[in-house]
C-alpha cells in the first residue's frame, strides 16, 4: 500500500467494506489507464481466492478456456466446462473448498476485464446473475470486485441492470484521474525535480492518468517528452487515441464522431446542436453515447445559468485533456516533425491552447478554488453562463452560486508570469458583471475572483478582483 499515489477515499471504501460482515459486491469503473486494476491489486496484495482477467477481443471459446486456467490455477481438478453456468457452479465448488479452509476470513474475488467476458449469446451475465443470487450473496464471507475499462458496459449491465443483478451491487466506484496534487506527488516518486508549471502544462496534455504519466522521463524537459511520446518517429502515445476509444466502447466511430464535434467548440454544445452537426437524430441512442462519455469522464454536462433545465438544453463539453490535445495538435498530421512541440514553443498557438487547457483545470479543481476562497462550508452551486442577448456574446466559465445571498464570477487567466490586467480586459471584464447582473436579474452580490497561474500585477485596473486564486492554490 506504500506504493499507492492518492487513492485515500478509495481505499478507505474498500477497507470499509471488507469490515461490514456481509456479502459485498463491488463494481469499479473509469476510464481506460487511470489504475482500476492497480488499486484492487495493492488494496489486497494481490492476494486473491481467486482472480481471473478476461481476453480484450477474445472469443466466448477463448474467455471460457481463460476462466478455466485461472480455476485450475486455484486449484479446481474438475472436467473442463463448457458454458458459463457450468464455469460458475466449478467456481462455487472450488470457493466453498477454500471458505471452510479460511474459517470465516473473507473470501476475496476478483474478475478483471469482465466486459470482456460477455461475448455475443454467451449468457455471460445470466450465468453471473445466478451466481450471485442463488449462492454468493448468501455468504456473509463472499466479497467479489468486478471491474474493466469499458465502463459503458460495467455501468449497463451491471450497476444499472434490469435484470437479475438490478440492485443487487452493493457498492460502485467511479476512479477518476488524478488531480494536480497527486500527478505532482506521482511525479515526484519519479525522482521529478520540475516546477509546478511544468506539472500543469504536463497535467494539460496528459490529464492525470497514471500511465501516460508513468511514460514521462522527467530527467528530460516536458518539451522533450512530449516530442518523444507524440511527434517522433516511434512516438508511444500516437496510436493511443484510437486504442482508447476503440477499448472502451463498441462502435468507437461514435463516440469518436462526438468527441470531434465538442473539440472544435471549446465551450460546449447542446444535444440539439451536437445531433445537427453530425447529421444524426436527437433521440436516445444520442442520450447514450453522451451517458456513456460522461462516465469515461471525457465531457461534462452542465447547465447554463443555473437553472436546472431539460436535457435538451445543457450544454456538453469535452473535459479529456489527452483528447483535447491530440485533436488539436497530432491527427492529421501529415508532415511528421520529431521537434514538432518545441519548434513552437511560446507561440500564440501553444499559448492560446494552454489558456483554454487551464480553464479545464480549473472546472476540474472546483473543490480546491472553493477552499481558497473559504467557500468550502458554504452551501454552494457552481455552473458556467453565457449571455443570451448582448451582441458580445458576454461568457463566464466559472460561477459560484452562494448560500449567503453572493455570487462569485471567476476569471481564468493564464500566464507564464504575473497576470498585469490592461484597461481592454478590465472593460471587458466589468462588461461581463453587468450583463450577466442584468440578464439574470440577480439580487445577490457580485465578487469577482481571478483564477491565474502566478497572481496578479498589482496596478490601477486589478482591484476589480476581490479575490485572486493562483497555480499554488489548485495543487491542495
Amino acid at each position: 500500500m506504500d506504493t499507492m499515489i492518492g487513492r485515500t477515499k478509495e481505499i478507505g471504501l474498500v477497507s470499509k467494506y471488507m469490515k461490514s460482515g456481509k456479502a459485498e459486491f463491488v463494481a469499479l469503473y473509469g476510464r481506460r489507464r487511470v489504475g482500476k486494476t492497480f488499486l484492487v491489486t495493492s488494496c489486497f496484495k494481490n492476494k486473491f481466492d481467486f482472480d481471473v482477467t478476461g481476453i480484450i477481443g477474445g472469443r466466448k471459446e477463448e474467455e471460457l478456456e481463460a476462466f478455466y486456467v485461472a480455476l485450475k490455477r486455484y486449484g479446481y481438478q474438475g472436467k473442463k466446462p463448457k458454458k458459463w453456468m457450468e464455469v460458475f457452479e466449478a467456481l462455487r465448488t472450488l470457493l466453498e473448498a477454500r471458505m471452510k479452509q479460511r474459517k470465516g476470513k473473507r473470501c476475496v474475488v476478483f474478475f478483471d476485464e469482465l466486459p470482456c467476458f460477455d461475448t455475443p449469446k454467451s449468457g455471460f451475465v445470466h450465468a453471473l446473475d445466478y451466481f450471485w443470487n442463488s449462492w454468493a450473496s448468501r455468504q456473509s464471507s463472499f466479497f467479489l470486485v468486478v471491474c474493466g475499462s469499458a465502463t459503458s458496459w460495467i455501468v449497463r449491465n451491471i450497476i444499472d441492470n434490469h435484470g437479475g443483478l438490478h440492485g443487487r451491487i452493493t457498492h460502485e466506484l467511479h476512479l477518476r484521474p488524478f488531480s494536480l496534487k497527486e500527478t505532482e506527488l506521482f511525479l515526484k516518486k519519479q525522482k521529478s525535480k520540475w516546477k509546478r508549471i511544468s506539472v500543469l502544462q504536463a497535467y494539460m496534455i496528459l490529464g492525470g492518468i497514471p500511465y501516460y504519466l508513468s511514460m514521462l522521463d522527467v530527467s528530460q524537459s516536458l518539451t522533450e517528452n512530449i516530442d518523444r511520446l507524440f511527434f517522433s518517429e516511434d512516438a508511444e502515445l500516437r496510436k493511443e487515441y484510437a486504442r482508447l476509444y476503440e477499448s472502451l466502447f463498441v462502435h468507437s466511430e461514435r463516440y469518436m464522431d462526438v468527441i470531434k464535434v465538442l473539440s472544435n467548440s471549446k465551450k460546449g454544445l447542446t444535444r440539439k446542436e451536437i445531433a445537427e452537426k453530425l447529421s444524426i437524430a436527437n433521440n436516445g441512442h444520442l442520450s447514450n453515447l453522451l451517458e456513456d462519455l460522461i462516465n469515461c469522464d471525457f465531457i461534462r454536462r452542465y447547465d447554463v445559468a443555473g437553472v436546472r433545465v431539460k436535457s435538451n438544453g445543457s450544454i456538453y463539453q469535452l473535459m479529456d485533456f489527452f483528447s483535447f490535445f491530440y485533436l488539436d495538435f497530432v491527427e492529421g498530421r501529415r508532415r511528421k516533425d520529431p521537434h514538432y512541440w518545441s519548434k513552437i514553443l511560446n507561440t500564440p498557438a501553444q499559448n492560446t491552447w494552454y489558456g483554454l487547457a487551464y480553464e479545464r483545470v480549473c472546472l476540474s479543481h472546483i473543490p480546491q478554488i472553493l477552499k481558497v476562497l473559504h467557500l468550502d462550508s458554504v452551501l454552494t452551486e457552481c455552473y458556467s453562463w453565457r449571455s443570451k442577448n448582448s451582441e458580445d456574446g458576454a461568457q463566464i466559465d466559472i460561477i459560484i452560486d452562494r448560500a449567503d445571498d453572493m455570487i462569485n464570477i471567476c476569471e481564468v487567466k493564464y500566464s507564464r508570469e504575473k497576470y498585469s490586467l490592461t484597461k481592454s480586459e478590465y472593460a471587458k471584464m466589468l462588461n461581463r458583471v453587468e450583463t450577466f447582473s442584468l440578464e439574470t436579474n440577480t439580487r445577490k452580490g457580485v465578487h469577482v475572483a481571478l483564477i491565474t497561474t502566478f497572481g496578479i500585477v498589482e496596478n490601477k485596473y486589478s482591484d476589480i478582483a476581490q479575490n485572486v486564486v493562483n497555480l499554488n492554490d489548485m495543487f491542495v
